[in-house]
């Protein structure tokens, strides 16, 4: 006797098998690897009952290597979408349950699907990576699959924010999705990325490396910067997630949300009158000066542990989202090298994608001298920065701390690069470069025909420093709008951004830019 079941069976059968991913044995060895599966990462990511799947029965279609009696549905990645704070987000989470949740054309259609329905309705998008890579079954399938992909993301690129968690291996072609979305987070101990492994490089270069040392969470955040955070665990990297969703719109044609505080947007605070030493050679910690002006005092930091001489990371001010970066002297004395260049100057184009105002703090004695930087192409990169701040349209406004020399000031916001309201402390010091370094070009010949030079000299330091390391001379020039107590920037730069808030700016019409990448 032939049984037929029904279609709602089917449903339930065919459900039940895409739920279940590879099997309890497979989850249960993800688990033994401190890993959660994709549907558990999905859930801690959206608003509970909000997740809405897609495409959950779709399989593939090879034939070849016996694949054909290996279908399950999914086919190891999990898609849809739900919402984030109450805000639409459209998600994908690799299954490694699922032939080591590896990409397969079907796979990448999934993907493409989502990408497809963000950009036409203005929605964040996140990828939960954690993939063996292309599915080798296929071939050239699942290679065409990634570029699939790959195309999506740049053309959605500055239009929807898109999130990267790589929350294990990530290997081969699969970086390059998540290297073009605007942030990428990984987990310690469990997440990698890397072009090609261990054995292959062990093989082609006799180097013995492990995963960790190659393509660790503290490699990528550290040493090649390639992301942006790092946490402990998976639930933290999700909750850090939501998190820098609530400072970005959905999409470039929207603001970002306002949240009220109960912060007083005329709060003065008198510690800051004494925080920057009035001593130009001693260090301070900025981030201690940023949180003591960002509402709540909460600074979300970016690139934290990659270029530390520069800070950068998001804040409210008076409500509203803004983007910051600042110069941090307590390392490299704050100078600009090439690692500072490019972090900054990716964060500005971020915020300026999404219209988030740039404040800037300035605390920068140079770009940072040396061979090793010179040969690096630091006037390359250091161009990068000056370009993203030239290029930004969104409200930009720059408060100098303390030093501001040579080109360096040039390229930190400065008024000549389009900054909308510039400041300056009153030990501020803006000139072409240092006193020790400005007297023996202004006045060497005076100094050599002294009959003590070295008294001579010390003259003339403080003769330069009494002209320039101070504000009143570019304030006559104009270059800054106003000298400002520091126990009132708080104050002044609320007001400023609500001057702004309806700024219009718009770059000559354009397929775009020749940026020096």
């Amino acid at each position: 006797m032939i049984i037929v079941k029904s279609n709602l069976e089917r449903l339930s059968e065919l459900n039940q098998a895409a739920e279940s991913g590879g099997g309890a044995d497979r989850i249960a060895k993800q688990h033994k690897a401190g890993k959660l599966t994709a549907r558990e990462r999905i859930d801690l990511l959206l608003d509970p009952g909000t997740f809405v799947e897609t495409d959950k029965l779709k399989t593939h279609r090879c034939n070849d290597f016996e694949m054909a009696e290996q279908r399950i549905p999914g086919d190891g990645v999990v898609t849809g979408y739900g919402r984030v704070d109450g805000r639409i987000v459209y998600v994908f989470a690799q299954d490694f349950t699922v032939f080591g949740g590896s990409l397969s054309g079907a796979f990448a259609e999934k993907i493409c699907k989502i990408m497809d329905l963000a950009m036409k309705t203005g929605a964040p998008v996140i990828g939960l990576n954690d993939s063996g890579g292309a599915r080798i079954q296929e071939g050239v399938v699942s290679l065409a699959g990634y570029a699939d992909i790959f195309t999506r993301n740049v053309l959605a690129s500055g239009v929807i924010p898109q999130i990267s968690a790589i929350m294990g291996p990530c290997a081969g072609g699969a970086v390059y999705s998540p290297v073009i979305t605007d942030l990428i987070f990984m987990v310690e101990k469990t997440s990698y990325m890397f072009i090609t492994g261990p054995d292959v490089i062990k093989t082609v270069t006799s180097e013995d490396v492990t995963m960790e040392q190659l393509g660790g969470a503290s490699v990528h955040n550290e040493i090649s910067g390639v992301a942006h955070f790092q946490d402990v665990s998976e639930a933290a990297t999700i909750a850090r997630i939501r998190t820098v969703l609530s400072y970005l719109p959905s999409n470039n044609l929207t603001e970002a949300p306002r949240f009220a505080t109960s912060d007083p947007s005329d709060r003065a605070d008198a510690e800051l009158n004494t925080l920057v030493p009035t001593d130009s050679n001693k260090p301070y910690e900025m981030r201690d000066l940023l949180k003591r002006v960002v509402d709540d005092g909460i600074f979300f930091e970016v690139h934290e542990h990659y270029a530390p001489n520069i800070v950068c990371g998001f804040a409210r001010l008076g409500g509203r989202s803004v983007g910051i970066v600042a110069n941090n002297p307590v390392h490299l004395a704050g100078c600009l090298d090439i690692d500072a260049s490019v972090k900054a100057a990716r964060f500005v184009r971020l915020c300026d994608c999404f219209n988030i105002p740039v404040v800037t703090f300035v605390d920068v004695p140079g770009f940072l001298p040396g061979v090793k930087q010179e040969y690096g192409g630091i006037i390359r990169h250091g161009a990068k920065l000056l370009y993203a701040y030239a290029e930004a349209t969104v409200p930009k406004i720059t408060v100098i701390t303390r030093k501001a020399y040579g080109g360096a000031y040039d390229v930190m916001a400065s008024k000549h690069l389009r900054a909308d309201l510039n400041f300056a402390y009153p030990t501020a010091e803006v000139a072409v470069m240092g006193p020790d370094g400005a007297v023996n070009i202004v006045y060497r010949k005076q100094i050599a025909e002294a009959a003590d030079p070295v008294a001579a000299r010390k003259e003339y330091i403080e003769k330069y420093k009494e002209l320039f390391a101070n504000p009143f001379k570019v304030a006559e020039l104009g270059y800054i709008d106003a000298i400002i107590t520091p126990s009132d920037t708080r104050k002044r730069l609320i007001e400023a951004l609500e001057l702004l808030a309806n700024k219009r700016d718009e770059n000559p019409p354009k397929k775009h830019g020749n940026i020096p990448l």
